[in-house]
């Protein structure tokens, strides 16, 4: 990996990931590698060993916590209930190394979301309640897989106890599971923009309503208390 570090392509992904004082990515550090890069790195080393998965997940550097989950998302769909329940146990204890929204967007569903799939969902609405922002993240996130299994449910409770988040991310995130709920069941897209488009923070408004005909996105919108999110 450090083979393929570009020091120019790591200077812009340090501003394009918000990594300055105060921002959301704060502190983190990149070696400036593409993303086709690292998934054929990935398909290189499928089958490397869980302790070492992990050791890679507690890396400073993006692009290396970034592999380690496309290792960990292919082992938990390849593997057996012993290897996907580590997986996932692992995954949760290791939140604090998956911090950033591409981090989270790549592996919520396939490790998170598959795994409560056919289990209790509850872990799901203790992340939605985390203090840190990227649990939160990866509770709404993680719907996309029972979403995508013809379950909505889970999407619309956890989206309804992150309505009054106060972070833009996850206010995007929120706007887009809806948004793909939408594809599956826009009848159910339709109840809860009714019951909740008051009170939608306007970025998640705007992203659940992004693919309905204009007409419905306006009266949407005018339902929209005129206070700032």
């Amino acid at each position: 990996m450090r083979a393929l570090a570009d020091a120019d392509n790591a200077a812009f992904l340090q501003r394009y990931f918000k990594t300055g004082p105060g921002q959301y990515g704060e502190g983190d550090r990149f070696l400036g590698i593409r993303i086709p890069a690292l998934r054929k790195l990935a398909r290189e080393l499928r089958g490397l060993p869980l302790v070492d998965a992990a050791e890679l997940l507690g890396s400073p550097f993006h692009e290396e916590r970034g592999l380690a989950l496309m290792l960990l998302v292919d082992a938990y769909e390849r593997g057996g209930e012993p290897e996907r329940e580590a997986i996932y146990r692992l995954y949760l204890r290791s939140t604090a190394h998956v911090n950033n929204w591409d981090l989270v967007d790549s592996s919520a569903p396939g490790i998170v979301g598959a795994h409560l799939a056919g289990r209790d969902r509850a872990p799901l609405l203790e992340l939605a309640r985390s203090s840190d922002l990227w649990e939160r993240r990866i509770a709404m996130v993680a719907t996309l897989h029972l979403i995508r299994r013809g379950e909505v449910d889970e999407t619309q409770r956890i989206a309804r106890e992150l309505l009054g988040d106060r972070h833009d991310l996850i206010h995007k995130a929120a706007g887009w599971m809806l948004r793909e709920m939408g594809k599956r069941d826009i009848g159910a897209v339709h109840t809860f923009l009714r019951e909740h488009a008051h009170e939608m923070p306007r970025t998640m408004l705007r992203y659940a309503i992004e693919r309905l005909p204009e007409p419905m996105r306006r009266r949407y919108m005018t339902q929209k208390q005129p206070a700032e999110d």
